[in-house]
């Protein structure tokens, strides 16, 4: 009975991956507008910074195992262009942070997929 629930639930990813969507991997503000405030994070993470971007709306919080589509962009340059549901504008990460499988807590066990309400 696991192994076809679990053979069930890959397919499900498969096809997700297929069409563009990717499970966050990490918590944190890690959503960007501006590829300027990403790379300023990447380059040097304080959390006053961090706290300060998201005061301003130019940095949004991602959940670890939520969904999210990904925009079309150069692959090249380890940054993803997505859009996250309940946010109006596309946010850019580090592709890093996005999988094509669902995201595992420390024990191995699958976390449940995110929606933002």
């Amino acid at each position: 009975m696991i192994g076809l629930t679990s053979a069930g639930l890959t397919a499900n990813y498969d096809d997700l991956a297929a069409k563009e969507y990717r499970c966050v991997t990490i918590d944190g503000p890690y959503g960007f507008p501006a590829k300027d405030d990403l790379q300023q994070i990447v380059k040097k993470p304080t959390d006053e910074t961090e706290l300060q971007m998201i005061k301003q709306h130019r940095a949004y919080y991602l959940l670890r195992g939520e969904i999210v589509k990904l925009i079309p962009e150069d692959a090249a340059s380890g940054i993803s262009r997505m859009h996250v549901a309940g946010i109006t504008t596309d946010l850019k990460t580090p592709t890093k942070f996005l999988s094509k499988r669902p995201a595992e807590n420390a024990l191995g066990v699958v976390e449940p997929m995110k929606r933002r309400v």
